[in-house]
């Protein structure tokens, strides 16, 4: 069975809440995975890694972070069929629905990856 780990300050970690709850197929009933609440501490631990990573990603360029969203867009194609089979998993959709949602994420994705080439005149910071 999966477990979920935290991903925090560039490491994976097994969350230490003692609460836990199985991740269910809604459509079979099956028990996908199961999810650890994360503790307070774990959750402030990870707004402190996004604070203090956020001065030096704010100051990446417009263009480098579009080559990240086009990685990603890349990355959600290599793996469509996998993601639409979690998604019906996950959500007890039909396959045929969990495709166009995973094709609309990536449509979204490619939007917001290309969308720095359009910035013109002024932008607001953050």
């Amino acid at each position: 069975m999966k477990i979920v780990k935290n991903y925090i300050n560039g490491e994976w970690s097994v969350p230490q809440g003692g609460h836990s709850q199985d991740v269910f197929n809604p459509s079979t009933g099956e028990v996908l995975g199961n999810v650890t609440f994360s503790t307070d501490v774990e959750v402030d631990a990870a707004v402190k890694s996004a604070r203090a990573a956020f001065p030096e990603w704010r100051t990446t360029p417009p263009v480098t972070r579009s080559r990240y969203m086009f990685k990603l867009k890349q990355a959600l194609e290599e793996r469509f069929d996998e993601a639409a089979k979690l998604c019906t998993m996950e959500v007890g959709k039909t396959l045929e629905e969990s495709r166009g949602e995973v094709r609309r994420a990536i449509e979204v994705v490619e939007v917001m990856a290309g969308i720095s080439t359009l910035m013109k005149g002024q932008a607001m910071e953050d």
